[in-house]
């Protein structure tokens, strides 16, 4: 793939690209922007089956012309395909079990004996061996495997403990596989020799091999049997231990087994305040303080990082509308994240043109530009040591406790008023986010029940059929009513608010949200469209959230709902915020 085409992005042609397509209901995209920027290591192989936009938009003399095999021509059109090549696959048996076995003390679906029985036997001729490539159980695999099935025995309730076929499977299996499995691992599925039947002295007396590992498994002792640490514990061992190497996998002297048993223990036992805290906080001052931009209003969007996968994006498109009347926003996130390798903000950004190697200083002069005023900073660049365990967490399958606190970040700070944005999908963690959000000390935090966990709200109307708990488009949140410093006014001058949003009780028809399905492409051509003033879903969505995120923040001008959602279709039908995004495309380029 050394020999694949990468060309330098040309604004003016992308600006071209942009606008016509636009105009012409995007019947050329893929295959103008693919020719435009170039085919690159992260886009994934071509399958012709998958994707009959592809096959149009490079077609066999295309692939001629550019020297290339059909075989290996790469789709960046599809959120799956910026997952990065150096990242080893996990063995599928064991993930499969993974997603059962490492969640909650409700969630959880114990093991058949036919499923465990094939899942310890696979572990079992990884370790001796016999399995080479992605067939072989990684460290982190079983570190997160073993670590969920000792939870589960120690702390979980009868009904999400172990099945008969699980143990059944263990009393078969781990006279074997206590005589091939490394002493960590051992201590993992073990730590005091009282839950296997068979004893072992290995889990009892494993210490460590260095004194970082030593505070691990420390840690971890207390972990595994369902218990909690303290802000410093957690905070010590993050830093201890990160970044991973990524050459290697490696990281400061501890075994990659015993942190990903750490990161899924801690989310199995449900965090915490004082342990999400050192979460959020571990890595502040890894680059240093943060810049301050001289802007009046500016909000942190913290989307979840792993993306959307089925349905429309909006956030990066309802930035640009905001940008227009002062309020600027700050995106962050990365372009690939498991589990659900979703569609992101940089992977749109990307497939665009613009820069995604933005430094915070480059970002703040971003938000501070008049023509602009929002930017977007990838975990890679904000926070290296965070970003470094992007592979271990695809083998950790479920989402770790960074997954929550990596949307409360302030990556750039402001001279004016800040507000913090979140998404979130389970009942629970919507006040978990807001205490963070207050220990930020912003004037203004707000947390969305979005479809797919996602912040934005949607237009549809709530199902029949929905599931229990909090229903999709119910917000939470406080606002604080001083324009001083939020510390100065915390616990005196803010309100809390909880609103169930409809979005017929302000003029919008109720509509679907549009699918995307994994297509970048698809994202991108609904957000321009919306943006150069078509009516429709997407256009209302943006609309919505512009309008509501103003009025729910306490944004000036966002006092009255109706008044803040005329103002957001102003900035869209006015044009200014297609040209936001246009001059941000060309203007990321720029930024020293």
């Amino acid at each position: 793939m050394e020999a694949l085409v990468n060309l330098s992005p040309n604004f003016s042609a992308t600006s071209s690209i942009l606008t016509s397509i636009t105009r012409s209901n995007f019947t050329n995209l893929f295959n103008q922007i693919s020719l435009q920027f170039g085919v690159n290591e992260h886009n994934c192989s071509f399958r012709r089956k998958r994707d009959s936009t592809v096959k149009s938009a490079l077609d066999s003399a295309t692939i001629d012309q550019l020297g290339l095999m059909e075989s290996d021509v790469r789709n960046p059109g599809i959120s799956t395909s910026y997952r990065s090549s150096k990242f080893p696959k996990p063995n599928q048996t064991v993930l499969e079990a993974q997603a059962r076995v490492c969640t909650g003390p409700t969630q959880t679906k114990p093991l058949g004996e036919a499923q465990a029985h094939k899942v310890l036997d696979t572990i079992l001729r990884s370790a001796k061996g016999e399995l080479k490539d992605e067939e072989e159980v990684s460290k982190p695999q079983l570190g997160a495997f073993f670590a969920a099935m000792t939870i589960r025995a120690n702390s979980f309730p009868e009904p999400t403990q172990w099945s008969e076929g699980e143990r059944r499977a263990m009393n078969t299996f781990w006279p074997l596989l206590v005589r091939s499995l490394p002493p960590e691992v051992i201590f993992i599925a073990d730590p005091e020799g009282s839950i296997m039947g068979v004893g072992s002295s290995i889990g009892p007396q494993f210490v460590g091999n260095d004194n970082t590992e030593m505070r691990m498994v420390g840690a971890l002792r207390e972990v595994l049997a369902g218990g909690h640490l303290g802000y410093e514990e957690v905070q010590g061992v993050m830093r201890d231990v990160l970044p991973l190497n990524l050459e290697d996998g490696a990281s400061a002297g501890v075994s990659e087994s015993l942190l990903s048993a750490f990161l899924i223990g801690q989310r199995m036992n449900r965090e915490t305040d004082r342990e999400l805290k050192a979460y959020c906080l571990a890595f502040d001052d890894e680059l240093g303080p943060p810049p301050v931009a001289d802007v009046r209003s500016l909000t942190h969007y913290g989307e979840p990082y792993d993306g959307n996968t089925r349905y429309f994006r909006s956030t990066l498109f309802t930035a640009a509308v905001r940008s227009c009347y002062g309020e600027a926003c700050l995106l962050h996130g990365v372009e690939w994240m498991p589990p659900k390798g979703g569609i992101t903000e940089e992977q749109m950004l990307k497939f665009m043109g613009a820069n995604t190697h933005l430094s915070p200083l480059q970002a703040k002069e971003l938000l501070e530009d008049e023509d602009v005023g929002f930017a977007y900073l990838s975990q890679r660049d904000a926070r290296p040591s965070l970003f470094s365990l992007i592979g271990l967490r695809e083998h950790i399958k479920k989402r770790p406790p960074l997954a929550t606190t990596e949307k409360v970040q302030q990556l750039v700070r402001a001279h004016g008023r800040e507000a913090i944005v979140a998404g979130f999908y389970h009942g629970g963690y919507e006040e978990s986010l807001l205490m963070l959000m207050r220990r930020r000390g912003v004037h203004s935090g707000l947390v969305v029940k979005g479809e797919e966990g996602a912040l934005s709200m949607t237009t549809r109307l709530r199902s029949t059929n929905a599931s229990k708990g909090l229903p999709v488009n119910y917000c939470s949140g406080f606002r604080s009513l001083s324009k001083a410093s939020a510390s100065q006014a915390d616990g005196v001058s803010r309100e809390s608010f909880n609103i169930e949003v409809n979005a017929k009780d302000y003029g919008f028809k109720p509509t679907d949200t549009p699918r995307t399905d994994r297509s970048v492409l698809r994202n991108i051509e609904l957000g321009l469209a919306a943006l150069r003033g078509e009516k429709g879903p997407a256009y209302d969505r943006i609309v919505l959230n512009a309008g509501m995120m103003d009025h729910l923040l306490g944004c000036d001008g966002g006092e009255d709902i109706i008044s803040a959602l005329d103002r957001a279709r102003e900035a869209i039908d006015s044009g200014k915020a297609l040209n936001r995004l246009m001059n941000y495309i060309k203007i990321s380029h720029k930024v020293t």
